[in-house]
C-alpha cells in the first residue's frame, strides 16, 4: 500500500499542466453554414457568389506562428522537435531545444509542417485532475491518521 502511495505522489509531482496543442484553423464549412443562414437581403447583395463553391484552404504563415521566444513543438521532415524560437534569418528559423540553450537548430521554412505547429499552453482539465487527486490524497491521509 505504501509503495503505491509513494508511486502516486511521485507520478503527480512529475505531471505538468502544460501541453503542446495545435491551434485549430477557421472551419470554412461553418462559414458556409453561416452564409446560408444569412438574411435574404444579405443573399441578394452576395448573389453573384456561389455559396456551394469550395473555398481554397487559407495558407499558413509559418513566420507569424513562430514568433521569437515562443515555446513550440514543430514537425520537420517527419521528426518532432520541442524548441524555443530565437529569430528568423531570411527564410530560415533559428531556434534551440527547450532544455539546451547552447545548441542551435536551423530549419528552412519549407521544411516545417505548418499544420502541425503546436504551442505550449496551460491545460485546465489536467490542472483540475491534479487538484482533485491532491485533495483526495490529503483526505485519505487525514482519514488514515484519524482511524
Amino acid at each position: 500500500m505504501r509503495k503505491n502511495l509513494y508511486f502516486t505522489i511521485i507520478l503527480f509531482s512529475l505531471t505538468s499542466c502544460y501541453t503542446y496543442q495545435v491551434k485549430k484553423q477557421a472551419d470554412p464549412a461553418a462559414d458556409n453554414k453561416l452564409a446560408n443562414n444569412a438574411s435574404p437581403q444579405m443573399k441578394n447583395t452576395a448573389g453573384s457568389q456561389n455559396p456551394n463553391a469550395q473555398q481554397a484552404p487559407v495558407p499558413v504563415n509559418i513566420q507569424e506562428k513562430l514568433s521569437p521566444n515562443k515555446n513550440v513543438k514543430i514537425d520537420v521532415d517527419g521528426k518532432s522537435y520541442k524548441i524555443i524560437v530565437d529569430r528568423w534569418e531570411s527564410d530560415s528559423l533559428v531556434a534551440h531545444p527547450v532544455h539546451q540553450p547552447k545548441k542551435i537548430l536551423k530549419f528552412h521554412k519549407n521544411q516545417i509542417n505548418g499544420e502541425r505547429i503546436a504551442e505550449k499552453r496551460f491545460s485546465q482539465p489536467i490542472a483540475d485532475i491534479i487538484t482533485v487527486a491532491a485533495y483526495a490524497g490529503i483526505a485519505a491521509t487525514v482519514w488514515f491518521l484519524l482511524r
